[in-house]
């Protein structure tokens, strides 16, 4: 009974997964095979790093990390390898993961840098001040349209996950390269200074995303808008009021 309970939660989390993932664009320079089989990989990463490794009876230290070993030992990752594991943290275009040596044993170990919906501890996130020299003065949320009613009057939500995710650019200008998925049709600029004036936390993550919790109800409120732009299909201002 256990063994069916634990793979109706495989596949449940692999569902879940592969919706969250879905739209994303597939990592260029490899084989069609290759790159079908890297992108289940990355998917799978993403889902037991960021949601699901204690329902898979995976062991997620405080820090985020899990050992590659127990990773690949587990039924759902059976047909990868440590090259494959590497390989996709390697050209991961968002920098999704870190691989690092635990520093007690040398042991190879993985974390996910962001997105988690459980609670990390340890992650290693860096708070941003008012008067840091990389402080920036308003990041951008990327959503979809059909949300903008709701966001427009209620704010963002971290709903459930831990943070609510923003990037200090759009992707592709200077260094952004994660923070908003490529199919988002809306981009919503907050005004980073004066949420941070008013006691909204701000981190910054491994890989440049810019973190919030939002304030004590997990929401970052419309009064932080600066402004709002329908992306597709042609750029468009969208009224904040």
């Amino acid at each position: 009974m256990q063994v069916q309970i634990v793979s109706a939660l495989n596949v449940q989390g692999t569902q879940a997964m592969e919706r969250r993932e879905r739209g994303r664009g597939r990592r260029r320079g490899a084989a069609p095979g290759a790159q079908d089989r890297d992108v289940r990989l990355s998917k799978a990463l993403s889902f037991v790093l960021r949601h699901g490794a204690a329902q898979m009876g995976l062991n997620m230290n405080s820090d985020g990390f899990l050992l590659v070993e127990d990773l690949l030992a587990h039924p759902q990752f059976h047909s990868f390898s440590l090259e494959d594991i590497e390989r996709v943290v390697a050209n991961n275009d968002k920098q999704r993961f870190k691989l690092r040596r635990r520093p007690s044993n040398g042991q190879l170990e993985i974390r996910a840098n962001q997105g988690h919906s459980v609670q990390v501890a340890d992650l290693e996130l860096r708070e941003v001040h008012l008067d840091d020299p990389d402080c920036p003065k308003e990041a951008v949320h990327g959503s979809y349209i059909k949300h903008w009613p709701s966001i427009r009057t209620r704010g963002l939500s971290r709903m459930t996950r831990t943070h609510i995710h923003l990037a200090p650019g759009m992707p592709g200008e200077g260094r952004v390269v994660s923070g908003m998925r490529p199919n988002c049709d809306l981009a919503i600029y907050v005004d980073i200074r004066k949420a941070l004036a008013d006691g909204i936390l701000f981190l910054w993550s491994d890989n440049g995303v810019l973190l919030t919790p939002g304030d004590a109800g997990g929401i970052l409120s419309p009064q932080y808008f600066t402004r709002a732009i329908q992306l597709k299909p042609t750029n468009c201002e969208l009224p904040l009021e």
